[in-house]
């Protein structure tokens, strides 16, 4: 990253002014996070961009869903595992982190979803996402039914797929304009 006061490699500075709307927005992070996450950071050089991302955000790890909060968190984690991106593994890990009150198991996540102990309802819920990542060309019926075999509803199959996919876009972003989590991450819940 060439400009430490840049959350990306780009040169994409924030708007300023921030629209009012945005700086509410980014008080709020700032009110319950001690922060605002560099993410949002990076998509403020257009605030179209940073709401669209915000909304589908918001809608996919905040909403009511079958899911638990934790439980995104957890897909998360897996799908950045996988792809190898800094930023959400270490936002995400913390999240795990904190949502779940183990260190240990954030540590896990990040490190191999396999070794976390985890139930069997979330061992079939991270390999699915982990087979979207992978190979999502390959996934077929008996891959859902797998999912409601272990109490996972239709509508939580499709929370599970929109997480997944929600984060292996974001890797991608993130990976490729050396996006860096801020700093406050890394001792978060530890």
């Amino acid at each position: 990253m060439s400009n430490k006061d840049q959350p990306t490699a780009l040169d994409l500075p924030m708007l300023s002014p921030l629209p009012e709307e945005t700086q509410r927005y980014f008080e709020i992070c700032i009110e319950k996070l001690g922060m605002v996450p560099n993410v949002l950071k990076a998509y403020a050089f257009d605030v179209t961009k940073l709401n669209a991302f915000t909304a589908l955000y918001n809608d996919l790890m905040l909403s009511d869903s079958g899911l638990s909060k934790l439980e995104r968190e957890m897909i998360a984690v897996t799908v950045s595992s996988i792809n190898k991106c800094f930023y959400c593994l270490v936002a995400h890990g913390a999240a795990v982190r904190q949502l779940s009150g183990d260190p240990k198991l954030g540590e896990m996540m990040v490190m191999n979803w396999r070794i976390a102990g985890l139930d069997t309802r979330q061992n079939a819920m991270l390999a699915f996402a982990e087979k979207i990542t992978i190979a999502s060309y390959t996934i077929q019926e008996h891959d859902r039914q797998g999912l409601r075999d272990v109490g996972f509803s239709d509508r939580d199959i499709w929370d599970i797929a929109n997480v997944a996919g929600f984060y292996n876009m974001s890797n991608r972003v993130a990976s490729a304009t050396d996006m860096r989590p801020n700093d406050e991450y890394h001792a978060l819940a530890r």
